[in-house]
């Protein structure tokens, strides 16, 4: 298998980041290379863009700019990391992509989804993953976890109106962009990583 890159999805507080470090291990074990990132962040510059998206203080941040410091934090990430990662032939794995901005700015915000995919269309030189892991979990579950472990960032701590629609938001994206596919992230992790196993297998 050459270089891959996956990308895992969904709501707040549906496991994202300890599937991806069973997904690491799976490659790993399998003898392949393998990075780890987020988004927003991943490279020094994203990073501090990370902080004044998610700073709870920034109450008076404007959608369009929230939806650009994403596409800007993007843009650094797949020029400085994740091209040269696929280019040496790594797996890499990404917390959020381009689909978290279409649900979180382009419906949770209703900025649009076209007005939100052109942005990024832009920043992400048209860089699409082989695939993407939906975890489908419901909102409020995932928000509950999310703010039971430190208080929840910005965007974490709006109101659920948004947060469902968000959820919605993805639904919708199913239907758009057939790389997606849905993992019921209802259960334990280790019964939602059978699952995302079965996904693996069947990258060529």
């Amino acid at each position: 298998m050459k270089g891959k890159f996956i990308v895992l999805e969904g709501s707040d507080g549906s496991g994202k980041s300890t599937l991806a470090l069973k997904i690491k291990d799976y490659f790993i074990k399998k003898g392949y290379e393998v990075e780890i990132t987020r988004e927003p962040g991943g490279t020094d510059i994203s990073e501090k863009i990370r902080e004044l998206l998610l700073d709870i203080n920034n109450k008076e941040m404007d959608y369009k700019t929230e939806a650009l410091l994403y596409a800007a934090a993007r843009a650094q990430l797949v020029s400085q990391k994740i091209i040269p990662w696929i280019k040496e032939g790594k797996i890499v794995i990404s917390e959020r992509y381009v689909y978290s901005s279409l649900v979180y700015q382009g419906f949770g915000r209703n900025l649009g989804i076209n007005e939100v995919k052109k942005i990024n269309d832009f920043a992400t030189s048209g860089i699409k993953p082989d695939l993407v892991i939906l975890l489908d979990v419901d909102p409020e579950k995932g928000l509950k976890r999310k703010l039971s472990i430190n208080g929840g960032d910005r965007l974490e701590n709006e109101d659920i109106t948004f947060h469902k629609s968000v959820y919605e938001g993805y639904k919708k994206l199913k239907s758009l962009f057939p790389e997606i596919v849905t993992v019921n992230a209802e259960g334990t992790i280790e019964e939602v990583f059978e699952d995302i196993k079965i996904l693996l297998r069947r990258l060529p």
